[in-house]
């Protein structure tokens, strides 16, 4: 197998790692295989790759989609973020938890979140660009959000860069605060939310 897949403390989330061979022409790795990731029982098909890049301090989150959630395998093509799922699965145990991966380029390590969770990430580096696997399309007005710095989440963004002032766009300024009797998706969970 191409990958070590450890799952995290929140059941569903995957922090992978692949095999790279190096040496001094440079590397080589697998980034995604189905037939690996599906023999670890991660199941989902993706069918959009999504790129982004981003300056230091740029915090992107935290998204989902209501009526078509993603599964996401997201990863740091150049430099480093801290890649960040928090769980609202209305049905979970841990509803309502953040898990955290620093994801960098360095090590290729990638971060598997199944539906039910929103995502953000925040960039440690100078510049990061910032590739994932999306397991549904973009539907712009399906777009939910939860505020960056909701205090009943709680997310340490910034344990790994004291100092810096997030840079958000006009949308992440304004999501909603977390409200734990919400029910955050409008699908039909029962195919997803054991995951």
């Amino acid at each position: 197998m191409a990958f070590e897949f450890r799952e995290c403390e929140i059941k569903g989330l995957f922090e992978i790692q692949p095999k790279v061979f190096g040496d001094a022409r440079g590397y080589f790795f697998e980034c995604y295989s189905e037939r690996d990731f599906f023999a670890a029982g991660l199941t989902e098909k993706f069918v959009q790759d999504n790129q982004s890049s981003s300056n230091k301090g740029v915090l992107r989150g935290l998204h989902f989609q209501k009526r078509h959630p993603q599964a996401k395998l997201v990863r740091a093509i150049q430099g480093q973020v801290l890649d960040v799922a928090v769980d609202l699965r209305d049905q979970s145990p841990t509803f309502g938890k953040w898990h955290g991966v620093v994801l960098d380029a360095e090590k290729q390590n990638q971060f598997y979140i199944p539906r039910g969770f929103a995502h953000g990430f925040f960039v440690l580096s100078g510049t990061a660009v910032f590739g994932y696997k999306c397991s549904d399309f973009y539907h712009p007005e399906d777009e939910g959000g939860l505020m960056w710095n909701d205090p009943l989440i709680g997310v340490d963004w910034f344990g790994a860069a004291q100092g810096v002032e997030p840079l958000l766009s006009e949308k992440d300024k304004t999501h909603p605060l977390f409200n734990p009797g919400a029910k955050y998706f409008n699908a039909d969970a029962s195919a997803w939310m054991g995951n």
